[in-house]
């Protein structure tokens, strides 16, 4: 990805360092944490979608119990330009982790900004906060171990960088575009935080059993994985992805379906325990994310995932 050079996030707090959520999001502890607050009132697309959100979906993203898929990340220094991982040397002075982080934040705010001005709403930026081993948010305490999630409650992105370096050497996804997928995955649980889904499955899941709501956490993470191929959509137009990217993504989809994940851990699958997706079901969503760039496309709730 050519991310060098272009313009970085205001929204990005860095907590390394300070000790310190719920986890719930992209990686092994669940779906983003999300308990979603006021929506947005859209025309078109947004409204339409809302209506058709509203009657199922969002599980995970209550920032109630914690959500585990992913796992890890750090990687090799990316050469300048984009290609490889982007390292996180943890140095004040040249911290090219918080200049990357920042920049795909941007690209993502500059992105939803359209997206939604195009369906008369107005999009607010989530704050992303980096931080290490742990941290506390409105939705709780989370460990590293949770991998990145995200917080209606606050209506920030929690992320712990250590987790590229899992995802790269424990899954085998490298690359800084699987980083931004990871990213993009996240502020895609704010994007649906803001049109009301997360806070409606709140409610829902009270009355639901394990399994419903375990169905119902997939839908909602697969448009997560839906919206972050929405926002590489846009991102190729820019012209900023380089040969090899959308694999990368397609890569790391791959590498943290829940199918994958439970063969390489436990040995076999539990197809009623599924909270993510699986695999092919992450590359699929992300896939029709990225080749529309349509909201309508990511309507996880009222078609077959």
């Amino acid at each position: 990805m050519l991310w060098r050079g272009r313009r970085q996030s205001d929204n990005v707090e860095d907590a390394r360092g300070q000790g310190g959520g719920l986890p719930g999001g992209f990686g092994r502890g669940g779906p983003g944490r999300i308990r979603i607050g006021p929506g947005v009132t859209g025309g078109g697309g947004l409204s339409g979608i809302i209506i058709l959100v509203v009657l199922f979906f969002v599980l995970k993203a209550c920032g109630i119990d914690p959500m585990q898929i992913l796992a890890g990340g750090d990687a090799p220094t990316q050469s300048p330009g984009g290609g490889g991982a982007v390292s996180d040397s943890n140095t004040p002075a040249s911290d090219e982790m918080k200049q990357f982080v920042s920049t795909v934040l941007a690209e993502t705010e500059d992105v939803w900004k359209g997206v939604f001005q195009a369906e008369g709403a107005t999009y607010e930026e989530p704050t992303l906060t980096m931080f290490s081993d742990q941290i506390r948010s409105a939705c709780g305490f989370a460990s590293s171990a949770s991998g990145p999630f995200y917080c209606p409650g606050d209506r920030k992105v929690y992320l712990d960088t250590s987790f590229f370096d899992q995802l790269d050497r424990q899954f085998g996804a490298s690359g800084d575009f699987a980083q931004a997928y990871v990213i993009a995955h996240e502020v895609g649980h704010h994007v649906q935080n803001l049109i009301g889904v997360l806070p409606k499955f709140n409610q829902m899941r009270q009355s639901m059993g394990e399994v419903e709501a375990n169905e119902m956490s997939m839908r909602v993470e697969l448009q997560a994985d839906c919206f972050a191929g929405m926002w590489a959509h846009f991102t190729a137009q820019k012209g900023l992805l380089e040969a090899g990217d959308v694999e990368e993504a397609l890569n790391a989809a791959q590498q943290i379906g829940d199918d994958t994940l439970q063969r390489r851990t436990q040995g076999y699958v539990v197809p009623e325990s599924f909270n993510h997706g699986t695999s092919a079901q992450r590359q699929t969503w992300f896939a029709r994310g990225f080749k529309s760039g349509k909201l309508s496309d990511c309507d996880t709730f009222n078609n077959p995932i």
